[in-house]
């Protein structure tokens, strides 16, 4: 399969007619009935949104001068760190980049650059597929805030990276391990689609088809065999490496291979939306429906995602605010992806809601921004903590609400490929 730049300049024309015209998805599914946000609500939306962003600007401020490396998680409301940056180094810079957009304080420009330069080793690094988490909201929004062609540079080593994890068999890219180790060799995770716009960014500065070649197989894969018919879908599944033939379902951090695993559902529908807009491809933006639907149907009345949307104990079970985060950002993008405003009423209430019941405003000695957030349950790590991503996303999601010009400006929201 060969994706040429013609065709994406075509389709991304046709991407950018859907959303003018705002014509329904054919075929695709139907969302959940829902409210729409009436113009008093919406307004007191904005304003507490706009009280969230202030809030974690100056949370932000006070805590960045003491901040030694990059921040994977808090251990009684403090920042854990690690000096690699693991799979979550680039929600750091990222988060400076929007508290610098959001406030226009030239300390959070000066930060972010110097936290985005200690991931410059993670360009070489062929042993994860988060080279994406790593290198776009860092290095990709670097480049296009400073124009300091280094950045540039940097995210496109980190993209050739990324692609040696292709399996050409499978068509897909490995989630796990080492590319010499075998033990996860056929393992593929929701979580890698967010990933692949590294690839698209690739391709778009280098004029090589290759890159976003390569994305759009892996999309395709795991459009074919994540969702169920109901919309959900499990966080893992498996193939087998020598001859690419699907295994089935698994999981890892959600409840069971049978299960939906909330933040996994969230990347979905924001990884497959990003998709549609690089290539104007209908079949991504009906995945993202898909999930959607699902996600928005599984939500409790609260609007802040449990971990797990079909664990034993839902709808009364623990949450994760950075699920919702993530689902925010993505429905926004899908609401203007489809022109469907359910989604963004919904994008709006969980945005409200995380910024009215999950902030950290009740603690004086909490050093991130947002709370209630579940890194993996099934192995009782982070359970009730702060996590890095989370603060990231609310941060993208207000700002793609009150300012987004300067969310476009750092993550590129256009309709082209």
């Amino acid at each position: 399969m060969s994706v040429s730049r013609r065709a994406l300049l075509a389709t991304a024309a046709g991407t950018a007619a859907v959303a003018a015209s705002a014509v329904p998805a054919e075929g695709a599914s139907a969302a959940p009935p829902a409210g729409a946000v009436d113009r008093r609500e919406a307004g007191a939306a904005l304003k507490t949104l706009r009280a969230a962003a202030d809030y974690a600007v100056e949370k932000v401020r006070a805590v960045a001068p003491g901040v030694t490396g990059f921040p994977v998680g808090t251990r009684f409301e403090k920042w854990t760190y690690s000096r690699t940056g693991e799979w979550v180094g680039g929600f750091w810079p990222g988060t400076l980049w929007m508290a610098w957009l959001h406030s226009g304080d030239d300390s959070f420009r000066a930060r972010a650059i110097e936290s985005a330069r200690a991931l410059a080793p993670r360009q070489y690094d062929t042993s994860t597929h988060d080279l994406g988490f790593l290198f776009y909201p860092s290095w990709v929004t670097a480049w296009r805030l400073t124009g300091d062609d280094e950045w540039r540079t940097g995210a496109i080593r980190a993209a050739d990276s990324l692609i040696r994890r292709y399996n050409p068999r499978g068509r897909y890219i490995r989630a796990w391990g080492a590319l010499t180790d075998t033990a996860n060799a056929g393992r593929v995770i929701m979580d890698t689609m967010m990933n692949l716009d590294l690839l698209a960014f690739a391709s778009r500065q280098t004029g090589d088809d290759t890159y976003l070649d390569i994305a759009v197989e892996h999309a395709r894969t795991t459009g074919r065999v994540f969702p169920r018919p109901d919309g959900s879908t499990p966080h893992v599944f498996d193939f087998d490496p020598d001859t690419g033939a699907p295994l089935g379902p698994g999981t890892v951090q959600g409840y069971s291979p049978a299960s939906c695993w909330s933040r996994g559902q969230a990347w979905g529908i924001y990884g497959f939306t990003t998709m549609y807009r690089r290539t104007g491809e209908a079949r991504f933006r009906d995945t993202a429906r898909k999930l959607a639907d699902y996600a928005i149907g599984a939500l409790t009345p609260d609007h802040v995602p449990v971990w797990d949307y079909r664990a034993p104990q839902q709808p009364h079970d623990i949450k994760d605010a950075s699920a919702g985060a993530v689902m925010a950002c993505g429905l926004l993008d899908l609401h203007a992806a489809t022109g469907r405003h359910v989604y963004r009423d919904v994008a709006l209430r969980v945005l409200t809601a995380l910024s009215e019941t999950c902030l950290t405003r009740n603690s004086a000695r909490a050093e991130a921004v947002v709370a209630r957030c579940t890194r993996n349950r099934p192995a009782e790590d982070g359970i009730e903590i702060s996590l890095p991503y989370a603060d990231y996303y609310l941060l993208e999601g207000i700002l793609r609400v009150l300012r987004p010009e300067e969310a476009d400006r750092a993550i590129d929201l256009s309709r082209r490929g």
